[in-house]
């Protein structure tokens, strides 16, 4: 689909201007087509956007207001876009904007403020728009609305159904008039078929004799009537939910205990004993709890899935408690593919064009390979990593332009440094080569 950008690269921090003025202009005949893209860092290197979402604040020229959802493109780098709608593009002028990021812990952000222009075509010269407030809350507020309003008018329909059931049970009188009837009708036959008085007398009291043995055990019950085959489908039915009555999967509130729970489908953030310590993200969690227990423990398996990037875990419950969460290995773990390592802005490394340094992710571990050349001071930070080992790591990188060797350390914060070298002539040093692979776990 065609577009007609508007670059933004913003880095967070608390000592740029309060608003930037920049030169993007888009016209009020660029529907569908107006888009301001946004790059966002922080220290220089991409701001992750996990469990995050942004929020964008439009005040036209003419007063008009518009606070809207932004479109998450890449959550690891950093990367976000809106389109403006067919509304929001006929308010020609200078419009003041501002992006602001909120977390799922209740922190929020205010990214950067600043300005764009909208110029009006000279199809649009004649048309005056009318100022419009619109945000996306409110038109949540109203979908749910109409999903309780539909709800409500269900109910009421089934209740009506069920008094028109109740409506035709059989009453104490009906039952009296079914006698009474019965009564007539063998009164009726005696009278055209007996042969004294008498004997018809002694008709009439057997008939009505046969027909109170029926009606009266009838007109005691008071309960409606069900087969024993309904009673005992009844009895034998489950009585634990698994999901709400809506059928969909409950969010738990932040902080519950994975362990906790019972068996079904649950999702939230900020859980306690998720996979990834202190990890902020959505998890959705299926718990298969079993009757079996040994040593006071209750043997259960959890199946935990991260939101956003689809890493999956397993967990059991086993006779000496937890046994730990192994990670599922997806197609992307076994198949990843190469990207190029953003190095620390404001040193003298940079990338060896004829082989940049690059990186990879696969199998839980950090592949490094290619080089890099302005050689830097001693234990100089070259690079940063979002992904981050768990104790720190050094490696040896070879030396050219004089036989030798480099140490690089990686630090659990996933900072790459340069620690110094060890070569026949450090002098004549030009680049370092480097090809490591470093385990995460």
């Amino acid at each position: 689909m065609i577009r007609k950008n508007g670059p933004l690269d913003f880095d967070v921090n608390a000592y740029t201007s309060s608003s930037v003025s920049t030169s993007i202009n888009f016209w009020t005949q660029d529907r569908q087509t107006a888009r301001l893209t946004f790059k966002l860092t922080k220290e220089g290197v991409p701001l992750p956007l996990a469990a995050v979402t942004g929020k964008l604040v439009l005040v036209m020229a003419d007063g008009s207001r518009f606070i809207r959802d932004v479109t998450i493109v890449d959550r690891v780098n950093g990367h976000a876009e809106y389109v403006l709608s067919d509304k929001e593009i006929k308010h020609y002028g200078i419009v003041q904007a501002e992006l602001n990021l909120y977390y799922t812990n209740d922190q929020s952000m205010s990214v950067h403020q600043f300005s764009f222009n909208i110029s009006k075509s000279l199809i649009d010269q004649g048309i005056v728009p009318i100022t419009e407030y619109y945000v996306d809350e409110f038109e949540a507020l109203r979908a749910k609305i109409n999903e309780l309003y539909e709800e409500s008018i269900q109910t009421i329909d089934d209740l009506r159904a069920k008094f028109k059931d109740l409506d035709e049970i059989e009453t104490k009188q009906g039952a009296q008039d079914k006698v009474d009837a019965a009564l007539a009708a063998a009164k009726k036959y005696t009278d055209a078929h007996a042969e004294t008085p008498a004997g018809a007398k002694d008709k009439v009291a057997a008939a009505l004799e046969e027909a109170k043995e029926y009606v009266d055990p009838h007109l005691e019950n008071k309960k409606i009537h069900v087969t024993e085959s309904e009673k005992s489908n009844w009895n034998k039915g489950q009585l634990y939910r698994l999901t709400p009555n809506d059928g969909k999967v409950a969010r738990v509130p932040n902080g519950t205990d994975i362990f906790t729970l019972p068996t079904g489908p649950y999702m939230g953030a900020q859980l306690l004993n998720a996979p990834v310590d202190n990890d902020t993200s959505f998890y959705y969690v299926n718990v298969l709890e079993t009757v079996y227990e040994q040593n006071e423990v209750v043997y259960k398996c959890i199946i935990a899935t991260r939101s956003f990037d689809n890493i999956t875990w397993i967990g059991t419950f086993h006779a000496q408690g937890f046994k730990g969460w192994d990670r599922v290995l997806s197609e992307k773990d076994l198949s990843s593919t190469w990207n190029q390592v953003t190095l620390v802005a404001g040193t003298t490394s940079k990338h060896f064009a004829g082989n940049p340094l690059q990186f990879s992710i696969r199998q839980n571990e950090l592949r490094i390979r290619g080089s890099f050349e302005g050689i830097p001071a001693t234990d100089t930070v070259i690079a940063r990593f979002a992904q981050k080992p768990t104790g720190e790591t050094a490696f040896l990188g070879a030396t050219v332009g004089s036989y030798g060797s480099a140490r690089l350390t990686l630090a659990k914060d996933g900072s790459l440094k340069f620690n110094g070298l060890n070569a026949n002539d450090n002098t004549k040093v030009t680049r370092i080569e480097i090809n490591e692979s470093i385990p995460l776990w």
